[in-house]
């Protein structure tokens, strides 16, 4: 009897650890489809140079490439799968070491604002671009840190300000580009030296040509909350060198795509894939001889005949949005997988691995 008592208490314990590790959330009541995206214009950078999707970190602890004053644990949903950042109390959020941007990149995560049941109406959360002369002191500059910057912030509105050594150079907001609690947006961010792009699902809501300052190199890029509600974040990418998809696929027969995205263990390509598929499908359409091979590729998580099956499927799935959404005659067109057979980076890292994810387009 004592030792069914002690495994009846174990068993709640256990129930009660994945309560605390999982966050509930609100269902959106729909899903986007690819054509939803058809004024996406945004195209991810080819070469990772940052990725994160705190599947390194375990659930309730704080993930190793982050430091903040603030706080923060990994967490689940019961609606959204992977493991997401959730970014707690009052501070800022920053990565260890910063990354030195180059003059053209992209940045994407996902994120859920988390309203924790306090009022949403004055819920926004900071994301901050700047050259900062320490990437390890969050405390540089107060509200405009380092040497310039822009500052941005996301939920009941969306605005920014930018500012150099002198003060604020612009600002503005955009009061109808808002979010509602508990539903999973896309954010991407595209910088081309002094021109920024700001893209809150499908939507463009800021586009401005002169807000980053030339001369000066950005390293640091951060969240701020201010103890009123908790962004969730996953997925955060960063990358440059936009992919050259006609020459690549013309020229040198093989083109590597990091711009086709899918939920973890799932074969639905994602909205956020149409800026990436149209050009793919422009090169297509320019060029009517032309046939490929579609081949899917994941890392080395899970099993080998899972892995296999999910990149056949992720690659068949690509074929179909090409000809159901883009028009591609489907006799051009084949597909295969190869799971995780053909690595061309160790799955030693989430960079690493984010490299081994791809879509692959061979020329016939």
């Amino acid at each position: 009897m004592r030792t069914r008592q002690i495994l009846f208490m174990l068993f709640l314990c256990a129930i009660a650890l994945r309560a605390n590790a999982q966050i509930d959330v609100k269902p959106d009541g729909s899903t986007p489809s690819l054509l939803s995206y058809s004024k996406f214009d945004f195209t991810p950078g080819e070469k990772v140079i940052f990725y994160d999707d705190f599947t390194e970190a375990a659930v309730g602890d704080f993930p190793a490439s982050w430091n903040t004053n603030a706080t923060g644990e990994v967490v689940t949903t019961n609606l959204f799968p992977g493991n997401w950042f959730k970014i707690m109390g009052k501070g800022s959020i920053s990565l260890e070491e910063g990354v030195q941007l180059p003059d053209n990149y992209t940045i994407e995560f996902d994120v859920i604002p988390h309203a924790s049941g306090k009022d949403f109406e004055n819920f926004n959360f900071g994301f901050y671009l700047y050259c900062a002369t320490n990437p390890k002191d969050l405390n540089e500059g107060g509200a405009v840190p380092g040497k310039v910057g822009i500052k941005m912030e996301f939920g009941s509105r969306s605005s920014y300000s930018g500012y150099n050594e002198n003060g604020y150079t612009m600002e503005s907001s955009k009061d109808d580009a808002a979010m509602k609690p508990d539903i999973k947006y896309r954010l991407s961010f595209w910088v081309q030296k002094t021109r920024l792009r700001v893209y809150l699902d499908q939507e463009k809501i800021f586009d401005l040509p002169k807000i980053m300052t030339p001369g000066y190199v950005y390293n640091m890029m951060r969240f701020e909350v201010w103890d009123a509600g908790n962004p969730l974040v996953t997925n955060f990418r960063v990358a440059t060198g936009l992919p050259d998809m006609r020459n690549k696929l013309l020229t040198e027969g093989k083109l590597v795509s990091y711009g086709i995205y899918f939920d973890v263990n799932k074969d639905v390509v994602k909205p956020e894939s149409f800026g990436t598929l149209k050009g793919i499908a422009d090169v297509l359409n320019e060029n009517k001889g032309v046939r490929v091979k579609i081949i899917g590729h994941t890392d080395s998580d899970g099993a080998v005949a899972l892995n296999l099956d999910l990149s056949k499927r992720r690659g068949a799935s690509v074929k179909n949005e090409l000809v159901k959404s883009f028009g591609i005659d489907s006799s051009r067109l084949e597909s295969d997988g190869l799971g995780a057979t053909k690595p061309v980076a160790p799955n030693d890292t989430p960079v690493n691995k984010a490299l081994n994810r791809r879509v692959e387009f061979i020329k016939l």
